[in-house]
């Protein structure tokens, strides 16, 4: 099937609260082109270099969605157009995306990444830093920003239930962290689910999937 098939054909499966970002690290510019002439316009990228050489050339209506590990140092090269990362992990980088953002008078949305694999090489904070985190003095006076909700990885397991285990784990932080009383966030996105999962994310209560490999096929990394 065509690109445009495959994402009709996802976006057929997603409930209207639903967010689809079209994930399109290592695709091609004419790929993603494809995508973008059947309408789609958030796209997903996770290295900054890649993602700013793709916004410099393409339609400037894309809402451009950073998805990968950030590094602080490489902040500076998405902060003028960035529409929302999701991978946001600690204090110290949160301030480095409030001091880039406003260098361009702007406010950066922000996921935080919570832990919720099993796997050791996921990132990710614990709930209990979270809240910690988004209750703290420090984190008051970043103007710069805003949180919109969290994001979490599952375990790359074929075990469902664990699977649910997990997702169910990130709706229970993000109901807790709405009861804080916090500055600088507006909690509304639960960014969880992929292509394999994805429905099982939405059961779960994601409003945000995260889709590439079934719109424009397995990736080469080569």
């Amino acid at each position: 099937m065509s690109i445009k098939e495959n994402l009709n054909n996802i976006t057929s499966q997603l409930p209207k609260h639903v967010t689809l970002v079209a994930v399109s690290k290592t695709k091609p510019i004419s790929n993603i082109m494809e995508a973008y002439d059947a309408g789609q316009r958030i796209f997903g990228e996770n290295k900054i270099q890649e993602m700013a050489e793709k916004h410099e050339q393409m339609p400037k209506d894309i809402q451009w969605h950073m998805i990968g590990h950030v590094q602080r140092n490489k902040v500076k090269y998405m902060a003028e157009f960035v529409n929302l990362i999701h991978g946001v992990d600690s204090f110290k980088l949160l301030n480095e995306i409030n001091k880039q953002a406003k260098k361009h008078n702007r406010t950066i949305n922000c996921l935080l990444q919570i832990k919720i694999a099993e796997e050791d090489t996921k990132f990710g904070m614990s709930s209990s830093d979270a809240k910690k985190l988004i209750t703290s003095e420090e984190f008051s006076i970043l103007n710069n920003i805003c949180i919109n909700g969290v994001m979490g990885m599952a375990t790359f397991t074929d075990e469902t239930n664990q699977i649910e285990k997990e997702f169910n784990r990130l709706k229970t932080t993000f109901e807790d962290l709405k009861q804080v009383e916090a500055t600088n966030c507006t909690l509304q996105t639960i960014s969880m689910g992929m292509s394999g999962d994805f429905k099982l994310a939405i059961d779960c209560g994601s409003t945000m999937v995260r889709v590439g490999s079934r719109i424009f096929g397995r990736r080469n990394y080569n």
